[in-house]
């Protein structure tokens, strides 16, 4: 369930800029002019505006008018949660009424390119997430406090001492830089509360979609299939033959929610 993939050099320098020039505001509330980028500052440059950009007059906006919560309707999400038996520690948790509060500070997810690229997206979304809780049962990883996520080389984001960084929530974001990162653009001490992602529904679907936006998004929308995704998510642990069976268990779900959709769920489906 770990997340394994940093942000990457060129995430960190932009995090380092942006620090240093704008101040960080939830929701960012961002004057007309500005866009909220992707890690939650305002600016008006392609960094802010480009990619990610999360509201503002972004220079990547929304390429379609999809509405998400037609296609992740009661009854579908309904189903999934109900997969979870009386005793699953997530039991009541996930709701839809969450995730499509979350889903508001995250416009183009759902909505960029065609409308069957759209389903594509929410249909992988889905059955990543609902591989990682094992169908809505869990909150926090299985033995999640016995494993260290702790990356001690990664100076913008140090471990503190007594905390775990291991999976929580949909997409169960797992280690120390994914976290800080998260809870710089959500307005959480990702570092110091790692446990908020555990308590919050709603922050427990927004930093699952933070994840997603950052890491996942651009990979299913630009058509490399699904097995990017896997890639995206927990590559190093489960592609190239490492985990056939975590693979076939989120491509199945993935082709599950396609066909309840009605899109084909394309090509490049493994990794």
């Amino acid at each position: 369930m770990a997340r394994v993939l940093a942000l990457g050099a060129a995430a960190a320098f932009l995090l380092l800029a942006v620090a240093s020039t704008m101040a960080a505001a939830q929701n960012c509330g961002c004057a007309a002019s500005q866009c909220c980028s992707r890690w939650g500052f305002c600016g008006a440059t392609s960094e802010y505006c480009g990619t990610g950009c999360r509201s503002g007059p972004c220079t990547v906006p929304v390429t379609n008018n999809v509405s998400v919560p037609a296609i992740v309707t009661p009854a579908f999400f309904d189903a999934l949660v109900a997969q979870a038996a009386d005793d699953c520690a997530a039991k009541g948790f996930y709701t839809r009424d969450a995730f499509l509060t979350a889903l508001g500070g995250y416009p183009a997810f759902g909505r960029t390119g065609s409308d069957d690229d759209s389903k594509r997206e929410i249909a992988a979304f889905f059955a990543h997430v609902n591989h990682e809780t094992i169908k809505f049962c869990y909150i926090d990883e299985i033995n999640g406090p016995s494993k260290n996520y702790c990356d001690p080389t990664n100076a913008e984001w140090p471990c503190a001492a007594g905390k775990g960084y291991y999976g929580r929530g949909p997409l169960q974001i797992s280690w120390n830089y994914n976290y800080g990162a998260a809870g710089q653009s959500l307005g959480f001490d990702g570092l110091n509360d790692p446990d908020a992602v555990a308590r919050s529904p709603v922050l427990a679907f927004q930093a699952a979609l933070w994840y997603w936006m950052n890491s996942v998004h651009d990979v299913i929308v630009s058509g490399q299939g699904f097995g990017a995704t896997i890639r995206a998510i927990n590559g190093a642990l489960e592609c190239n033959g490492k985990n056939p069976s975590a693979v076939n268990d989120r491509v199945a779900f993935y082709k599950q929610f396609c066909q309840q959709f009605g899109v084909d769920p394309g090509t490049s489906l493994t990794c």
